[in-house]
């Protein structure tokens, strides 16, 4: 069955929520502490969560796009540029924000970002494309599952860098998981071979499940197991995530996924990204 539609409207609200509580349990040293997110430390990833969802309420619910700023369609040959300029302007400006002041401000914008997000229209035209999904133009659910699956993981490695393990709802990882599986026939783009071509990925652990890559002149992916696949990668829930979230390096995403079959069509799966990199 053709991977269905995901619905994570109602997900944003207590998972913002699950968030924002945290961020009042940690000690002035946890707001300091490394994360997997490059040189951002938890305060960081914080400042971050509240830029994407005031960005978000701006371009999306309102509609306002700045005069002065760059209008990006993900087209651009310096689009990864100009949007870690973005990131790294506000990173610097957050650095004069308190802790306190960082999570009330997100509790605040998290409720209107959730709001906004469960009167959204599921086929209506997304605001922007899914460009890790290889996509210019997206429906709006595909849309609101990448900002489901943004404000998740860097959730996820705020709760890492503390030592806190993984969120409590397992159902969240796996809609997490769900929106990520579309950058997958991306990935395989330039990989060819005879119709019929298929890989199976199994995702194991309370958030997982398994699919099947298929080949017919273009990648699709399935929900379900293939039994004539000629290949299968399986990949623990947690360590999926940190591979397509980019917060895995080379090495450990090697060791992290187990292949049966023929390794070069597992390939374009350890280097696929579901996040602008």
């Amino acid at each position: 069955m053709p991977l269905p539609v995901v619905d994570t409207r109602p997900l944003f609200r207590p998972l913002i929520g699950e968030i924002a509580a945290f961020l009042r349990t940690l000690s002035p040293d946890d707001w300091l502490r490394p994360t997997v997110a490059g040189s951002w430390r938890v305060r960081d990833v914080a400042a971050h969560l509240l830029d994407t969802a005031l960005r978000r309420l701006s371009s999306g619910r309102d509609g306002w796009r700045s005069p002065n700023g760059p209008r990006l369609t993900g087209a651009e040959p310096d689009f990864v540029a100009r949007i870690n300029e973005l990131n790294a302007v506000w990173i610097r400006a957050a650095d004069r924000l308190s802790p306190r002041v960082l999570t009330d401000l997100y509790a605040v914008v998290g409720v209107e970002l959730a709001d906004s997000f469960e009167k959204a229209r599921l086929d209506a035209p997304a605001v922007f494309g899914v460009s890790w999904a290889g996509e210019s133009r997206s429906a709006a659910w595909l849309d609101v599952g990448r900002e489901f699956t943004e404000v998740w993981h860097h959730g996820a490695q705020i709760r890492d860098a503390v030592g806190a393990g993984p969120f409590p709802d397992p159902a969240w990882l796996h809609a997490v998981l769900e929106i990520a599986l579309h950058a997958l026939p991306h990935a395989y783009g330039r990989l060819h071979g005879e119709p019929g071509l298929a890989v199976v990925v199994e995702i194991s652990g309370p958030a997982g499940g398994t699919w099947t890559l298929r080949y017919d002149r273009r990648w699709d992916i399935d929900e379900g197991e293939s039994r004539r696949a000629a290949a299968r990668a399986t990949i623990e829930d947690e360590a999926a995530w940190r591979l397509w979230f980019n917060a895995l390096p080379p090495s450990a995403a090697e060791s992290a996924v187990r292949i049966e079959g023929d390794p070069s069509l597992v390939r374009p799966l350890l280097s696929a990204r579901s996040v602008i990199v």
